[in-house]
């Protein structure tokens, strides 16, 4: 009886452990894939120019990360066409890494700056 009481609250547990794990409004979130020369090129960018803003990078390799990639797949209804990087910050996102890309992501960003 022990064990199912430990199965059943493990099990009780892990579910509020992932509602819980949702994304920030207030947070940049920026996804990215080990190997993704594009991630690398954005990476680069952001530790360069963009030291004043917060932005949470998110590894989808790691536990969680394709658990919150895929919250923001389905928030702005990306589906299956998908890739990184992948920038979530609140009602916006950007989808890959370009000169064009680079601009809106400072702009998008300024009501994030720290």
């Amino acid at each position: 009886m022990r064990k199912i009481l430990l199965i059943l609250a493990l099990v009780l547990f892990g579910f509020k452990a992932m509602a819980d794990d949702k994304l920030a409004s207030d947070k940049i979130y920026f996804f990215t894939h080990k190997g993704c020369p594009y991630c690398e090129m954005a990476e680069a960018y952001i530790g360069q120019n963009m030291q004043d803003v917060a932005i949470e990078q998110v590894d989808i390799d790691k536990p969680g990360g394709m658990f919150l990639f895929r919250k923001c797949v389905q928030k702005f209804k990306l589906g299956r066409e998908v890739g990184t990087p992948l920038f979530c910050m609140g009602d916006d996102y950007l989808m890959g890494w370009s000169e064009e890309n680079q601009r809106q992501l400072v702009e998008m960003s300024k009501k994030f700056s720290k």
